[in-house]
C-alpha cells in the first residue's frame, strides 16, 4: 500500500512539474516588465559583446538615406542590424575591415542570413568618401572610392547619413576603438557594441542566440 502511495506522488509531481515552470516564468517576467527585477543584473550576461547602457534609439537623430532623403528607421522593415559607422571623408583601415569583418558574419549565419542586415552610417556620403588604404582585408587591391568598393564588394549594404555634430553622440565608442560596430535591435535600439577584441566566433553566438530568442 505505501508503495502505491509512494508511487502516485511521484506521478503527481512529475505531472506538476511544467504547471510550476509556467507559473514560476510568470511570476518571474510579471517583476521583471514592472522593473522590479533587474534579471540581467542578477543572472549577468551571456553576450561577448558589451550592452549599450542605456541603449540609443537611432530614430532620435536626424537620418537621411543615401540620396540625401530624410529616412526614419522605423519605416525600413524590422530585421537586427549590424551597424557599421564611420566619420569623414576616408574610410581607413578599421573603416574597411569592420565592413569586412560584418560581410564574413552575416554570410556564417546561414539560415539566419535573412533575419540580418548590414547598414554603413557616416557624416559624409560615399561617393565622396576615399578609400584610405591600399590594400582590402582579403589582401586584394583597393579600388579608389568607397562608392565603387561598396558597390563590388558589399551589395545588399544601405548606407545611412548623420550630420556631423550627431555622430559622437551615436557612436562614442568609437573615440576609444575605431573598428568598433554595433547590433541595432529590430525597434532601432542600439543595443550592443563590438571591438576589436571580440573574436568573429564570439559574436557569431551572440547572434545565434538572439535570433533563436526574438520572434523578428
Amino acid at each position: 500500500m505505501d508503495q502505491k502511495n509512494n508511487n502516485r506522488m511521484v506521478m503527481l509531481l512529475i505531472a506538476g512539474i511544467p504547471v510550476i515552470m509556467i507559473l514560476a516564468a510568470t511570476w518571474l517576467w510579471y517583476f521583471v516588465v514592472r522593473g522590479d527585477l533587474d534579471l540581467i543584473g542578477v543572472l549577468g550576461t551571456a553576450n561577448r559583446g558589451a550592452l549599450v547602457q542605456p541603449p540609443r534609439q537611432v530614430d532620435e537623430l536626424a537620418l537621411r538615406d543615401g540620396d540625401g532623403l530624410a529616412l526614419r528607421y522605423h519605416d525600413l522593415e524590422p530585421r537586427w542590424t549590424m551597424l557599421v559607422p564611420s566619420s569623414g571623408a576616408r574610410c581607413d583601415e578599421a573603416c574597411e575591415h569592420s565592413l569586412y569583418l560584418t560581410r564574413q558574419i552575416h554570410v556564417a549565419m546561414g539560415k539566419g542570413f535573412n533575419r540580418l542586415r548590414r547598414i554603413y552610417v557616416s557624416d559624409t556620403a560615399p561617393g565622396e568618401t576615399g578609400l584610405g588604404l591600399a590594400v582590402l582585408s582579403d589582401g586584394r587591391p583597393a579600388p579608389d572610392s568607397l562608392a565603387d568598393y561598396l558597390a563590388a564588394e558589399h551589395r545588399g549594404l544601405k548606407t545611412l547619413l548623420v550630420q556631423p555634430d550627431v555622430y559622437g553622440t551615436l557612436f562614442p565608442e568609437q573615440a576609444v576603438d575605431p573598428e568598433t560596430w554595433y547590433l541595432v535591435d529590430p525597434g532601432g535600439w542600439i543595443m550592443m557594441s563590438y571591438d576589436s577584441t571580440v573574436p568573429y566566433k564570439d559574436v557569431i553566438s551572440d547572434l545565434k542566440f538572439l535570433l533563436k530568442n526574438s520572434s523578428e
